[in-house]
């Protein structure tokens, strides 16, 4: 699992330079039986990733901060979070491989964003300005109050993972998948907006992208269905 690189509070040292991710993560791949183990940045795996694929049965892009609009060719928007540069290049550089390798993805919220980003996709940068409202966000840094439903595309590996056609979910997101990247395909949307909420690639094992957070949510088989591809794998 890629981690964020944001300050961090260690007891009596604040600010402090970090690789962190929300515990949330962790706990749902070991609940499914898999071995965690988080991946910092690093930018000489970006330039080469495969020796680091090389050891891993699986992958998860987690969720935070957005992704450099540079990174697909647009200016930033006022309501884009600074960028995260050496996370970005290492996590896309990631995605790509592993889609190429055909080595089981999971992307969450920013890492379904980061997915698209890595086949040559853009992105949304400001959803209440596209859309016209919060609804995907409505409540910042809690879950409370941010779920809504998808609906999940028959036959395809989004809805096999969700274990149904129409999956409860909590979001907390700004931005969303504008163009699709090359070779992949939007499986599931909003019942609110049709926004997409997921995407794939075909063919692949496994390569799914989720806009929301499945890690957040004890009774979600998602994350159980991804740790099955890697150990099938």
């Amino acid at each position: 699992m890629c981690t964020a690189v944001e300050p961090a509070r260690f007891g009596v040292w604040e600010g402090v330079d970090s690789v962190l991710l929300d515990r949330q993560y962790v706990r749902a791949v070991q609940r499914a039986g898999g071995i965690a183990i988080m991946l910092p940045p690093d930018a000489a795996l970006a330039d080469d990733p495969d020796g680091l694929l090389d050891m891993l049965d699986g992958l998860i892009l987690a969720g935070g901060r957005d992704v450099d609009p540079a990174a697909y060719g647009a200016e930033p928007h006022p309501a884009t979070d600074p960028p995260s540069s050496d996370r970005d290049a290492f996590e896309i550089a990631l995605a790509r491989r592993a889609m190429e390798r055909d080595i089981p993805l999971l992307g969450i919220c920013r890492g379904m964003q980061v997915m698209n980003v890595a086949r040559g996709g853009t992105l949304v940068q400001d959803l209440p300005e596209h859309l016209g409202d919060e609804r995907h966000r409505r409540t910042l840094g809690t879950f409370e109050g941010n779920d809504h439903p998808v609906r999940l595309g028959e036959d395809t590996l989004a809805a096999a993972a969700a274990g149904e056609a129409r999956h409860a979910t909590l979001s907390h997101h700004h931005q969303g998948v504008d163009r699709v990247g090359e070779g992949l395909r939007v499986s599931g949307w909003s019942d609110d907006d049709d926004l997409p909420e997921a995407i794939e690639a075909p063919g692949l094992r496994f390569a799914l992208g989720v806009q929301w957070h499945p890690e957040a949510d004890p009774g979600s088989p998602v994350i159980a269905a991804f740790v099955e591809a890697a150990r099938r794998r």
